[in-house]
């Protein structure tokens, strides 16, 4: 049976806080913990009005403490924006605290220009460079398995669960070689999706924290009472794709109504390719569009994504996608 979480990105709304927004996030995480979700993941964005996940570990703490059962993990740290050392220091101190219930996902992509390399003080399109020999650092220091001259303290013997992401074939390649479980990033670039998994599967090589391939899909999800409610839910986070791709990433707008047919014809091919890794719909519709991709993805999980300019329409989305897959699961 496919297993189903959560992705955030602690989305800022136009008018609203990013007190708020954690706010948001921490209710989101309750309610997908009281509906069974597997995990909560919080991705790594630095220097973008409308998303307040940049100290990752931070906002896991807080999601931590807000939630009992649910795993809490990063969907991913951005590795080259680190050192393995520090991200060994912040992940060994979440599962201290929240003891067998993190996940450390790792990501390659910089996503960052020269403002933010320099305040970070790095090379960030060189530090890519290094990123197999970042992620294999990162797991000696936490498990041990290479013995290095400094150790991490909290990290060392810390019972994390490491996945690789990915939305190309290099962190595939990686995931396989390595014996990790892997997700995809469909939800925004689903371009190598299946040559991707394929050859995760293809070669992988067991590990000793992982005998066999393991995947986890992203999709958008936005389920409502109507097709058309669900299409104005979805046309906040559509605006967003739209502005960061033509260089004008702002907080998340509120809905507009028929909001596909106001743009030029390349923004909606642009959203239409997208939609392929996408629910838009009824629970009935979203769950047959979610069935259709596990389909065609063998996916072992399904990580839900999709911001909403109000935090409860979220929630009631997400309630209602789980328990209308629940109800074909029973």
């Amino acid at each position: 049976m496919t297993e189903f979480s959560v992705l955030d990105l602690v989305p800022v709304r136009e008018g609203g806080t990013v007190s708020e927004a954690f706010d948001a996030a921490t209710q989101l995480a309750r309610t997908a913990e009281d509906l069974g979700c597997k995990r909560f993941w919080v991705a790594e964005h630095h220097a973008m009005d409308g998303i307040a996940g940049g100290a990752t570990s931070v906002v896991l703490a807080h999601i931590g403490n807000a939630t009992r059962r649910i795993r809490i993990g990063s969907g991913g740290i951005m590795l080259p924006n680190h050192t393995p050392f520090q991200i060994a220091e912040q992940f060994g101190t979440l599962d201290a605290l929240f003891p067998s219930r993190i996940d450390l996902g790792l990501g390659r992509a910089p996503g960052a220009g020269p403002e933010l390399q320099r305040a970070l003080r790095k090379d960030l399109h060189q530090a890519s460079e290094y990123f197999p020999q970042d992620v294999l650092e990162l797991r000696a220091l936490l498990t041990g398995d290479v013995e290095l001259p400094i150790k991490a303290t909290p990290g060392l013997g810390s019972n994390i669960e490491f996945w690789m992401l990915g939305s190309s074939l290099f962190g595939a390649s990686l995931a396989a070689k390595l014996g990790m479980p892997y997700a995809f990033a469909a939800h925004f670039a689903p371009d190598h999706l299946d040559a991707a998994l394929e050859l995760y599967r293809r070669d992988f090589q067991p590990s000793e924290a992982l005998a066999k391939p393991h995947v986890m899909v992203a999709m958008n999800v936005f389920a409502a009472d109507t097709q058309e409610a669900a299409r104005d839910l979805a046309s906040s986070q559509q605006q967003s794709f739209v502005a960061l791709r033509t260089g004008t990433p702002g907080k998340l707008p509120p809905p507009i109504s028929d909001y596909t047919s106001t743009l030029p014809a390349p923004a909606r091919a642009m959203l239409d390719h997208l939609g392929q890794a996408a629910a838009v719909g009824t629970p009935d519709m979203v769950r047959d569009a979610i069935e259709a991709f596990t389909q065609r993805t063998k996916a072992d999980e399904i990580v839900l994504c999709g911001a909403t300019y109000d935090p409860q329409a979220r929630l009631r989305s997400l309630e209602m996608t789980i328990r209308a897959c629940e109800a074909v699961a029973a």
